[in-house]
C-alpha cells in the first residue's frame, strides 16, 4: 500500500490536508479528544508475578512484554493479551493469569507505543504503530518458543476495546512474516490459532460505524483526525488506511475461529448508550465472517447460540483442543 501523509490543522475548524512530505517532528498537532475507556470489568484476581518481566522486544520504553510460565514437561499454547485505552493510554495488566496457568497455559501481557508516540515522531497513519507493535510482540513471542517452552502453533490473542481491535486485526490479516529478511525475528508468523476479545472495534470505516450506530464517535484519532465528523467527511482520502487496518477488511476464509463478548445487546441503525463498545460491532462482524465461512461467536444479553459464557472458557476449549 502506497503511504499517504496525514497533516493536522491547527484549527478544529480545518479539515486535515494530505501532504506529500511527512509532517515535521517539530510540527505540535491538535490533541483528539480522549476515546472512550474500556467498560469497567469486575476486580482482578491476585495475579502472581510474570515469569520474565519488562522483557524488550523493541527500542522504545513502551515496546516491553511480560511472560507468565505455565509449568510443563510439553511446549505449552500461550494467551497473548493486548491490553485496551483507545491506543492512547493503558498498561500492560493481564486477563486472570492464574485460570490459564492452572490449564497449562502460558500468558504473555504486551505494553505498546500509543498514536500519541507516532503523532510526535510524525508517524502516519497513528495507529500504524500500536498495531505493528502488537505484531513485532507476538513474532518476539515465537522467537523466545523453545526458551520459554511455547508451542507457537497454538497462540490466541484477546484484549478489551482497542486491544480487542487489534487481536482482531491479528487474527484476520495475511501472515506479515517476511522470510527474506536479514532480521530472525521477522521470520516468525503473526497468525493466531483463535482470538477471544471484549467489546471491539471491529471496523475502522467511519461510514460503517454511522450505518451500524448512528451515534458512533471512535477513530478519527487512528488515522490523525480532531473528531469524528471530520474522519467521516475525509474518509476518501485515507480509505487505503482505513482497508489496511481495520479488522473487517480482512476477514477471509482461512481465519481462525473468533469470540466476542458485549454486555449490552445490539440495535442495528439506533443510537447507542455506549457507541463506541456497542455489540452493533460485534453481529455485523459475524455477519461478514458467516459470508466467508469464518467461524464466529457473540455473546450479549439475550444471544443465541452461547456456547462460551466467558472469554476464558473458549480460549482454554480452542488452546488445548
Amino acid at each position: 500500500m502506497n503511504r499517504i501523509i496525514l497533516a493536522i490543522g491547527i484549527s478544529s475548524l480545518c479539515l486535515p490536508l494530505l501532504a506529500a512530505d511527512p509532517a515535521p517532528k517539530s510540527a505540535t498537532p491538535a490533541a483528539p479528544g480522549a476515546p472512550a475507556a474500556t467498560p469497567a470489568a469486575t476486580p482482578r484476581p491476585q495475579i502472581p508475578p510474570p515469569t520474565v518481566a519488562d522483557f524488550k522486544y523493541g527500542s522504545h520504553p513502551k515496546q516491553v512484554l511480560d511472560f507468565y510460565k505455565a509449568e510443563s514437561d510439553k511446549p505449552t499454547p500461550l494467551v497473548f493479551y493486548i491490553h485496551g485505552g483507545g491506543w492512547t493510554h493503558g498498561e500492560k495488566q493481564p486477563v486472570p493469569v492464574a485460570n490459564y496457568l492452572k490449564a497449562g497455559i502460558s500468558v504473555v501481557s504486551i505494553q505498546y507505543r500509543f498514536t500519541s508516540d507516532a503523532v510526535a515522531e510524525g508517524q502516519w497513519p497513528p495507529v500504524e504503530w500500536p498495531l505493528h507493535d502488537a505484531a513485532r510482540a507476538l513474532q518476539t513471542v515465537r522467537s523466545k518458543a523453545k526458551e520459554w517452552n511455547i508451542d507457537k502453533t497454538r497462540i490466541g490473542a484477546t484484549g478489551g476495546s482497542a486491544g480487542a481491535c487489534s487481536s482482531l486485526w491479528l487474527a484476520f490479516h495475511n501472515d506479515m512474516a517476511d522470510p527474506k529478511s536479514s532480521d530472525p525475528i521477522s521470520h516468525e508468523s503473526t497468525r493466531l490459532l483463535c482470538a477471544a476479545v471484549n467489546v471491539p472495534q471491529t471496523t475502522l470505516d467511519p461510514q460503517q460505524m454511522k450505518d451500524w450506530t448512528p451515534n458512533s464517535k471512535y477513530g478519527g484519532h487512528a488515522f490523525g483526525f480532531l473528531n469524528f465528523a471530520e474522519f467521516l467527511a475525509g474518509r476518501e482520502k485515507v480509505m487505503p488506511w482505513i482497508k489496511e487496518y481495520s479488522p473487517y477488511e480482512h476477514v477471509s476464509s482461512d481465519d481462525p475461529p473468533i469470540y466476542m463478548y458485549f454486555p449490552t445487546a445490539p440495535a442495528i441503525g439506533q443510537d447507542q448508550k455506549d457507541p463506541t463498545h456497542t455489540a452493533n460491532f460485534g453481529v455485523k462482524l459475524q455477519e461478514h465472517c458467516k459470508e466467508k465461512g469464518v467461524a464466529c461467536e457473540v455473546v450479549y444479553p439475550g444471544a443465541p447460540d452461547v456456547k462460551h459464557p466467558k472469554i476464558e472458557d473458549f480460549l482454554i476449549e480452542q488452546l488445548k483442543k
